[in-house]
């Protein structure tokens, strides 16, 4: 199975103006994902698609593949993660370069521990799955068979659907979140027009924490683990656990 790493860096940004290149102790936000990508041995080409020449030049100087540039249409604030893969599996199919699947790895969420991207990827090649997403164990205070919504109303009700929460936590069964680190996709389900298809399997992540920089508040997050954890062998994953756990 051929899978292309692609690493979407678009050079507008809100929450944190130009937070791609921005330096995050000592070096540019893209760098994280960069050095994660380049590391996995079951990616078979890495390319960064982005709109701004900027973060192109510096996209090549850490390693990454820049064979075309990102249209501005496809780099709005608005503008949905799917096309952007569409683009980029089509722009490389017109030279002759097919993949199977197309590992996303977004710079915003920069820590990734080490093993999870060949994890995902090899999960998607033995489970049969559409879709592989990185994920983490929910707290059971945020479980959401403990979680309500309200109704038009006002009044609330399990987000669920039952009737009555569990009473204890010992009852709630195992729920996992997504962390935003890893997404693994075939490409006949991108070109059905959906990232997650009917089966999507989780890799369970533990290690470095989930981190998905959108605005300065995450930012000050990450760069105060950082500063206390130091890196980059603080990307490892727990000792003695290097292989994600999984869940299908």
């Amino acid at each position: 199975m051929r899978v292309l790493g692609l690493v979407p860096a678009r050079g507008g940004s809100r929450g944190v103006p130009r937070k791609n290149l921005r330096s995050l102790v000592g070096r540019p936000l893209l760098a994280y994902t960069a050095e994660a990508a380049l590391a996995a041995v079951r990616l078979d080409r890495v390319v960064l698609s982005t709109d701004d020449p900027e973060i192109a030049a510096v996209g090549e100087e850490l390693g990454l593949d820049v064979p075309f540039m990102r249209p501005a249409e496809l780099a709005t604030d608005d503008a949905p993660t799917l096309p952007v893969i569409q683009h980029a599996l089509s722009a490389l199919a017109a030279s002759g370069d097919c993949y199977d699947a197309v590992c996303l790895l977004q710079p915003t969420t920069p820590f990734r521990p080490v093993g999870a991207v060949d994890g995902c990827v090899q999960l998607l090649e033995t489970s049969g799955a559409d879709t592989v997403i990185s994920v983490r164990a929910t707290p059971s205070h945020l479980h959401p068979q403990w979680a309500f919504i309200a109704d038009a109303d006002g009044f609330l009700a399990l987000a669920c659907g039952a009737g009555a929460p569990p009473p204890r936590r010992q009852l709630l069964p195992p729920a996992y979140h997504r962390d935003g680190a890893v997404y693994v996709v075939r490409r006949k389900t991108v070109e059905s027009g959906t990232l997650f298809g009917e089966r999507v399997a989780g890799c369970v992540l533990t290690g470095a924490p989930a981190v998905n920089i959108d605005e300065a508040e995450d930012w000050d997050r990450a760069e105060r683990w950082l500063l206390r954890n130091g890196c980059p062998d603080a990307l490892d994953m727990d000792a003695g656990d290097r292989t994600p756990r999984v869940v299908r």
